[in-house]
């Protein structure tokens, strides 16, 4: 998809945990504060009524809305469990480099779906 598909927000809206940066940890941000996506998602939430897809984008929002208590490689593993209306995916920085070498059936099985299903999400 171009950029500006991308950036409508009639399209595509973007849900962080929390709208505040807790700053660093010793293996990577901090986590968000434990109250904030329980208290303000829904109702942000709400306010999508054509929702089709949830991309769940790393170990806070993944055990946020899936309950998951595994480790993330393992959620994301079973991303076939939750289709068609949810996809969990690792974070999409350069830093995981050595996660994508150690995991290549990652871009292999999980983004082949994930492209599906935002092509199906935008039809």
């Amino acid at each position: 998809m171009d950029a500006d598909t991308f950036r409508d927000p009639s399209r595509f809206a973007l849900l962080p945990m929390d709208f505040f940066y807790p700053g660093k940890g010793r293996h990577g941000d901090l986590p968000p504060r434990p109250d904030f996506a329980g208290r303000w998602h829904p109702r942000l939430i709400a306010a999508m009524p054509h929702l089709q897809l949830t991309l769940l984008i790393g170990s806070f929002a993944q055990r946020h809305y899936l309950g998951t208590r595994e480790p993330l490689t393992a959620t994301v593993r079973r991303y076939t469990d939750f289709l068609p209306g949810t996809i969990p995916l690792v974070h999409p920085s350069p830093l995981n480099f050595r996660w994508l070498a150690r995991n290549p059936w990652y871009e292999t099985e999980v983004i082949p779906q994930l492209r599906e299903g935002v092509r199906a999400a935008l039809a």
